[in-house]
């Protein structure tokens, strides 16, 4: 059995971002994907979260077409949706000894031909499922699995949306990319206030802005936003609940590449540019590895193993980046990247130091022209509208301020709107 085919670098309808080789859940417990034997597409599911990874098929009576999409539950079950007439047949399959079983769930439907319906990037949690049904002027969110009696419509947002990523570790707040007015703004979706939504990224009035990745541990975005050069979208980050502007590093703008993020580095609650990003570069040479943090602004770049399932991969809480692959003689194959697990030392005490500087300014300027935030937390966050620029400010001296002390548990963030006033002296190198 050979590896399934990789799709190419494009971006999708709507701006969503190239689709991996495969599916994994958010603990990096169980993949799957569509595999291919012969002529004959079928559902395969990866345990990787055991001494070795292995592979487990899981064919039904009949072959796959190749639109069929299927995503991992924690439980070790596959959830798969198959489009035919207008609608979308959920099941979940399972290995029963020798053959597969499979579990029907129900069927959304889609009986527009203008209405798009895709799976949502695996829930935290790994026990319910998502669907995004995108339509001419909204998107439905639908839970799919892991409901009381089938699939479930939650919440309906204005406007076609794309992307989709998990802000909290409870499978809360959803964050999409919503198109409204010929513009792209990043709008959040509370799934247990009805599908109540308020904005998270709004650079600049004329933007494209998307948000591509999140860390719930420690804050940090990935962004793709066109605000520092009109037409022409850059890859940029942020902080979760800052009121820092987001940066955009020269370091990520690769000449003829597509550079896309594919995987956030766990666990560094207190540090976000120390987080560990791995990303996915398409170039005409092919696709390869890219490492970077943002204290380090600089990008380590390493060949993709052999067979790599493009756009897929996962850190471990320690800074090991692991990439499934498959090969003609390695059925299930997983390349473990050891990199470092905390970057240089004084590039984390520099950035920190000019962080406090940022931070104290923004304060300052937040205070003076703070506008309040539309939501559900406008009552207790505000968002500053004019924050200093980033640059090589002399620090100031650590025997002014108090010592830092770790908070005696981990402080959780929440969705507060981005923004920044002028974009000049923000693209830093």
């Amino acid at each position: 059995m050979t590896a399934c085919a990789i799709e190419p670098a494009a971006e999708h309808e709507d701006g969503d971002t190239p689709r991996a080789g495969c599916t994994i859940t958010a603990d990096g417990s169980y993949a799957a994907r569509l595999a291919l034997d012969g002529d004959c597409w079928f559902p395969e599911r990866w345990t990787l979260d055991g001494p070795e990874p292995y592979a487990v098929p899981l064919p039904a009576h009949q072959p796959e077409e190749p639109g069929t999409e299927v995503q991992p539950m924690s439980d070790g079950r596959v959830l798969i949706r198959r489009p035919t007439d207008g609608r979308h047949i959920f099941s979940l399959l399972y290995p029963t000894g020798p053959g597969t079983g499979e579990l029907l769930l129900g069927a959304v439907q889609c009986p527009d031909e203008g209405t798009r319906l895709r799976m949502l990037p695996p829930a935290p949690g790994g026990d319910r499922a998502y669907a995004l049904a995108v339509g001419p002027r909204s998107s439905a969110v639908w839970l799919v699995a892991g409901g009381a009696f089938g699939p479930e419509h939650l919440a309906e947002v204005p406007g076609r949306c794309s992307g989709g990523v998990w802000l909290d570790r409870g499978g809360r707040m959803l964050a999409l990319d919503r198109r409204i007015g010929g513009r792209t703004k990043t709008v959040v979706v509370d799934l247990e206030r009805g599908g109540e939504v308020s904005p998270l990224l709004q650079i600049a009035d004329g933007s494209d802005d998307r948000l591509l990745l999140a860390d719930p541990d420690s804050g940090l975005l990935l962004i793709r936003s066109d605000a520092p050069s009109p037409g022409r979208a850059r890859l940029g980050w942020g902080v979760l609940g800052s009121t820092l502007p987001v940066r955009f590093p020269e370091c990520l703008r690769l000449p003829d590449c597509a550079v896309t993020p594919i995987a956030i580095q766990p666990g560094q609650v207190l540090t976000p540019e120390s987080c560990g990003v791995a990303l996915r570069l398409d170039g005409p040479v092919g696709s390869w590895i890219g490492v970077w943090r943002p204290a380090e602004r600089q990008v380590c770049h390493l060949p993709a193993p052999r067979g790599w399932l493009a756009g897929a991969g996962w850190w471990t809480g320690n800074g090991v980046l692991q990439l499934p692959y498959a090969t003609a003689e390695v059925r299930c194959g997983v390349a473990r990247v050891e990199t470092m697990a905390v970057p240089r030392m004084e590039a984390v005490a520099v950035h920190r130091e000019e962080a406090a500087v940022h931070r104290e300014e923004a304060a300052a300027a937040s205070r003076a022209q703070a506008v309040a935030v539309p939501g559900p937390a406008a009552a207790e966050t505000r968002v500053a509208t004019a924050p200093a620029p980033e640059s090589e400010s002399e620090p100031e001296s650590t025997a002014s301020r108090p010592p830092e002390t770790d908070p005696p548990h981990p402080v959780a963030t929440r969705p507060v709107p981005l923004q920044q006033a002028p974009l000049g002296g923000l693209v830093t190198k």
